[in-house]
């Protein structure tokens, strides 16, 4: 698998990221374990994963794994976050110092790893900016983080942390955001990426696949054993299951007809070669899952399909004319 540069840092990652979200709940111990050593086999490396993902048992199985030896610690790039969790039942953003630096140790321990290779904010805060990014500076200090980044956060707030970390000498660098983008969700154009670019740091996009519904599995309705049957995800992708998510799902599954390739395929080679993009995170629950999305590495959508999706999808993306090439190495 290629590696990217992210942004204009030094760490280069695989461009297609494994997302951990349903690591602990729907994808169970075995089926990640599989998952996980295929991934690494292709060539990938970067996992993403959090402290909230299932209370911290998605992180426990990564731990679990690299000490059982099914992979090795120093061929993945681990990036997990910190400042969101889930307290007496409720969601709770906490981007204080204390609670930060105490995810922090957590992850490290259900790792058991002694150093994060990429540490991210969850979502912007209610505590000061600068107390939150002070906690960033003493995990870089302390040699528990390599790299920095944001998630969730949008144009503005991105500008601004990336902004406060440049203007000292001796602040940890912003490398990297990552927020939701997709075509089904193109925000992203507007403010994120453009920040990101200027201030030459990498982007994960998450949900490329649209919460699973540009596979096309939803077109008749809910398949059990879907993500959008379960218990715990419902809410995550009813959101997409309306008319004008319908006419994308359907250009998306007449691209692939066409191309004899998967509706996912297409989705992801959308949102992998898109401006500014350094690498998306592809949340696959088994193997065959996987194998859909590594069956792309090699494949390429042609310029007047990726045209023809943006049209559909909300408009001509108006980075493509100022795009400069994305670093590849390997």
């Amino acid at each position: 698998m290629q590696l990217r540069a992210v942004g204009r840092s030094g760490l280069q990652v695989s461009r297609l990221g494994l997302g951990t979200l349903t690591w602990g709940r729907e994808t169970k111990l075995e089926d990640a374990r599989t998952v996980l050593r295929k991934f690494v086999a292709a060539g990938g490396n970067l996992v993403d994963t959090a402290a909230a993902y299932a209370a911290g048992d998605a992180e426990r199985i990564i731990g679990r794994l690299i000490r059982a030896g099914d992979v090795v610690r120093d061929d993945l790039v681990i990036a997990t976050k910190a400042g969101f969790g889930i307290r007496n039942g409720h969601r709770v953003v906490d981007t204080s110092r204390a609670s930060l630096l105490g995810d922090l140790q957590e992850s490290l321990r259900r790792l058991g790893t002694d150093h994060i290779d990429l540490w991210q904010l969850h979502a912007w805060g209610s505590a000061p900016l600068e107390e939150s990014l002070a906690a960033i500076d003493t995990a870089t200090a302390s040699g528990y983080i390599r790299y920095a980044g944001l998630s969730n956060f949008v144009g503005w707030q991105t500008a601004q942390a990336a902004t406060w970390q440049g203007a000292f000498p001796g602040r940890t660098p912003i490398t990297s955001a990552q927020v939701e983008y997709s075509l089904l969700t193109r925000r992203a154009e507007v403010e994120v990426i453009p920040a990101v670019q200027a201030f030459g740091m990498g982007f994960f996009p998450w949900s490329p696949i649209g919460r699973g519904v540009l596979t096309g599995k939803y077109r008749a309705g809910l398949p059990r054993g879907s993500r959008g049957a379960s218990e715990h995800f419902a809410w995550f992708v009813e959101p997409y299951l309306e008319q004008r998510s319908r006419s994308v799902v359907e250009a998306v599954c007449l691209a692939a007809d066409g191309l004899e390739m998967t509706p996912a395929q297409v989705a992801l080679l959308w949102v992998r070669d898109a401006p500014g993009v350094t690498a998306p995170l592809v949340g696959a629950r088994t193997v065959a899952q996987l194998d859909t999305y590594l069956a792309a590495e090699e494949l390429e959508l042609p310029a007047e399909i990726v045209s023809a999706l943006d049209d559909v999808s909300g408009g001509p993306n108006q980075l493509r004319s100022a795009e400069e090439p994305t670093v590849e190495i390997g």
